[in-house]
């Protein structure tokens, strides 16, 4: 069944406010048309837009990398949208999720904001409104998860409980581990230099040697990259350090 075409029309530009870095939003829809369009729309506000066409496309892609946002637009509302609903909501605990749906029915936007969709808005819509909107619950969520918290990839850090989730399950770090995780991941695209990973991590008063450091990120990387002899997240940086990248 095709979907109805989206209201967006010609984009009335909303100014950003500018972002230190750019954030990801993830498009699932099957509409090409409409990936289209949600593209343009969130590129023109400086967000990076990537879009997958399916169920499959979409987790995966969740897996592999870490997102600010996802936009679900559902051609109908139906089980199958209701589980992937659920699945992506409880993926990665925090993440915003705005689902777009032609059904006007007050009980289906009720059943995906209880199986955990942050919005749902109604086909057409205003592109205003939705830029609006996701940026408002991504501003809110940013503001609850900073301090408590940070995703990437299938990996989740929680630095109040001081533990860290891989695909659902607890991956068992060391204290230097972890302390070293916690301020590559604040410091996120910030080239850091061993001397001052070994600063922070093991202070003035026990200074070992920079090989410390190298042991200890190839130990985090055999634990949380895919392919630990080709990182993605926890990059080398020749001659200087390591760059963590989300």
């Amino acid at each position: 069944m095709a979907m109805p075409a989206l209201a967006i029309g010609v984009h009335v530009p909303i100014t950003p406010p500018k972002l230190t870095t750019v954030e990801r939003i993830l498009v699932i829809a099957e509409d090409a048309a409409s990936c289209g369009k949600l593209k343009g729309l969130f590129a023109a506000e400086g967000y990076g837009v990537e879009v997958v066409p399916d169920r499959v496309a979409g987790l995966e892609r969740l897996r592999q990398r870490s997102f600010s946002a996802v936009i679900l637009d559902l051609q109908r509302p139906e089980i199958s949208g209701w589980d992937l609903c659920r699945e992506i909501a409880h993926s990665i605990s925090g993440l915003p999720l705005v689902v777009l749906g032609p059904s006007p029915d007050v009980a289906d936007k009720v059943l995906l904001l209880e199986m955990g969709a942050d919005d749902y808005l109604t086909s057409p819509f205003s592109p205003r409104e939705l830029v609006a909107r996701m940026r408002a619950i991504m501003r809110r969520t940013t503001r609850g998860n900073r301090e408590n918290s940070f995703a990437f990839a299938d990996v989740i850090v929680d630095f109040f409980k001081t533990e860290v989730i891989r695909g659902g399950k607890e991956i068992p770090v060391t204290k230097k581990e972890f302390k070293i995780l916690e301020f590559l991941t604040r410091n996120a695209e910030r080239v850091i230099s061993r001397d001052e990973l070994l600063n922070e991590v093991w202070g003035y008063q026990c200074y070992p040697c920079t090989r410390t450091v190298d042991t200890h990120i190839r130990r985090l990387r055999q634990k949380l990259e895919s392919d630990p002899g080709r990182p993605t997240h926890l990059l080398t940086v020749h001659g200087v350090g390591y760059k963590f990248v989300p």
